[in-house]
């Protein structure tokens, strides 16, 4: 065990300039976070459950039409954003700190939509789920494909099985304003997602896929030294430094879950 706990010590080595805020971030994670260690729905489980990938249903709670061009469009910018995070734990093409993927596909297996006619294709590369409804009226995929529905990992009533399954849903509202975010998903307007398609960042969304994978808001205090960063919200449009060694110091504290 001593080898393997000295070389777990090796591989953290944040900027002299982060240690202090770091650990003063931890340590407001550990005294504030209700069941951390017991939790097993981070976004770090759901990658790891899937050998290196994640499986994602598209929430469409709204009217506006979709074309197959705009379906794909929001395809592409998922899946680009969604690497950004995933980016931040890579080190020169390897693993940060046993991390084992260097790189990790994203999935888009479905869409939920009140109606299908608000869905101009008819090609079958992902599951429709047209008319069901979550208890507030909101379209979902079906809970049987869902993660959040069976963190046991059992999809048998999956209609797909567990290659259909979807980890997260990316929430896409009619005129909701800010987001949401957590181990089922990220919620935003459809609107500004849509209409930044087109961005580097999209911060909303990002910021969302932070506490996807267990990081905090930061409205009441700010870690010394640290003003502006992407989890501190309004304060910065992408991730920064102190964001991605957070991430890493999240993961640093989770991988023996995994024996890593």
């Amino acid at each position: 065990m001593a080898s393997g706990q000295s070389q777990a010590a090796d591989d953290w080595n944040p900027p002299a300039h982060l240690a202090q805020p770091l650990n003063e971030v931890w340590n407001h994670v550990e005294s504030t976070y209700g069941n951390l260690y017991g939790f097993r729905n981070y976004g770090w489980d759901q990658v790891m459950a899937n050998r290196g990938s994640v499986n994602y249903c598209v929430r469409w709670e709204s009217d506006a039409p979709v074309s197959a061009a705009l379906r794909d469009r929001i395809h592409a910018a998922l899946k680009k954003q969604f690497g950004k995070w995933m980016s931040a734990m890579v080190v020169n093409g390897k693993g940060h700190n046993a991390w084992p993927y260097t790189n990790v596909p994203v999935n888009i297996v479905g869409w939920a939509v009140k109606n299908r006619s608000t869905l101009q294709w008819s090609d079958n590369s992902v599951d429709i789920y047209a008319g069901v409804l979550d208890g507030g009226g909101s379209p979902q995929c079906a809970p049987d494909c869902g993660r959040f529905f069976h963190q046991d990992g059992d999809y048998s009533t999956c209609p797909g099985g567990a290659a259909r399954h979807y980890d997260q849903s990316l929430w896409l509202t009619k005129g909701f304003q800010g987001g949401a975010g957590g181990d089922w998903g990220q919620r935003m307007g459809q609107e500004y997602f849509t209409g930044a398609l087109n961005q580097e960042n999209i911060h909303i969304y990002l910021h969302e896929v932070g506490h996807t994978f267990g990081l905090d808001d930061f409205y009441d205090w700010s870690p010394t030294g640290q003003c502006c960063f992407l989890m501190k919200a309004g304060s910065a449009t992408q991730i920064t430094e102190f964001d991605t060694w957070m991430l890493r110091d999240f993961w640093r504290h989770l991988k023996s879950r995994y024996g890593l």
